[in-house]
């Protein structure tokens, strides 16, 4: 079994106040990138000190060199447009819109993480983790039509790219000793919403041949790969945007067909709300994967207590084993680099109710 990383993180968190002005300044072209880059490294110190002090099991950069989470595929690969804002939809139900598109052939122009993982190899003392966006994200996200169709006429034809540079992107971490490896997926569960499911249904297509095609193509990114002793995971949560949210409802319409059929060890699940539904979908996870149960919300609000944190994970292995199930927040605290409408000092104690609880449940 990997590692058991009982007290778990999603990834991303909240900006320091010097780096968000640092950005400020490199966007309007009064900062250079190496000035931005200092700006960088310095806060991932203080966010990694920030991690040993709580006592995460696992660390992160913070995704501090990202605009959002899906920017460390959108800045590292050619044939990428970019959208004014004024030509971007409406996002739904607290989606964001990427400012770029897919409109020429892709290819990776660099490593999508090497800037980030190298830094933390060096500086983390300490597991790490690396996120990257699914390719069912990567081709929701940033294919559309009427943008993209000269280099693809359909997402089928964009698939084999994709893979190919996430496959050779995680081949790459594993390579280099990466610890733990994450794959987001949000968009999975769109299909958990019925609303959501009826708008494919409109525009004339199937939910669940979606979600087959996605896992089918998840899958060719991952599989086969020798992940020597690195762990691989997927989050899936209902989407993240400064405390907004983009779907309701329990995993159930998906849970059969991705639990059993993505190639991974670890579930990164959301359970911190009723619009998550309960655990009776952890039935449908294979006993040989872990499951993480988001638990403490990084969207806003006070913090849980712990004894009712133990309640549910007590409630949860009713239908998972115990020693299957690790703790974390429910997603990132800033999926976007604004982040969510916590404090600082919030975000440190939803830290450390996740290490407290996970040290009481777990010894």
């Amino acid at each position: 079994m990997p590692p058991a990383f009982r007290a778990d993180q999603v990834g991303s968190l909240l900006r320091p106040e010097k780096l968000l002005d640092a950005r400020a300044l490199h966007q309007r072209a009064q900062l250079d990138r190496d000035g931005l880059t200092r700006a960088e490294d310095e806060a991932i110190l203080q966010v990694l000190e920030m991690q040993r002090q709580v006592g995460m099991d696992v660390f992160t950069d913070g995704e501090y060199r990202r605009t959002e989470f899906r920017s460390v595929f959108a800045d590292a690969v050619g044939g990428m447009v970019e959208i004014a804002p004024a030509e971007q939809a409406d996002p739904p139900l607290g989606g964001v819109n990427p400012v770029k598109l897919i409109g020429d052939k892709v290819e990776r122009l660099r490593r999508l993480t090497a800037h980030e993982s190298g830094f933390l190899n060096q500086h983390a003392e300490a597991p790490i983790k690396i996120t990257l966006p699914s390719v069912s994200q990567i081709v929701s996200s940033f294919y559309r039509r009427g943008v993209g169709e000269t280099a693809y006429p359909d997402t089928a034809a964009l698939y084999p790219d994709i893979i190919a540079i996430l496959r050779q992107e995680i081949e790459d971490l594993v390579t280099e000793g990466a610890s733990y490896i994450q794959i987001d997926a949000p968009r999975y569960t769109y299909f958990v919403d019925e609303r959501w499911r009826q708008r494919f249904r409109d525009q004339g297509e199937d939910p669940d041949l979606i979600i087959d095609k996605w896992i089918d193509a998840d899958n060719a990114s991952i599989s086969g790969i020798k992940l020597q002793g690195t762990t691989l995971a997927m989050h899936l949560c209902r989407g993240n945007n400064r405390g907004a949210w983009f779907g309701e409802g329990d995993y159930s319409p998906i849970a059969e067909k991705i639990f059993n059929g993505i190639n991974i060890d670890r579930f990164l699940l959301e359970f911190d709300s009723d619009r998550s539904g309960g655990f009776e979908p952890l039935r449908y996870v294979p006993r040989d994967k872990t499951v993480v149960l988001g638990l403490i919300t990084t969207k806003t609000g006070p913090p849980e207590e712990i004894d009712e944190l133990l309640r549910r994970i007590e409630q949860a292995s009713h239908y998972f084993p115990m020693e299957n199930l690790s703790i974390s927040p429910q997603c990132g605290f800033a999926t976007f680099f604004e982040g969510n409408p916590l404090s600082w000092q919030q975000q440190r104690r939803n830290l450390e109710l996740v290490v407290e609880t996970a040290r009481r449940a777990w010894g």
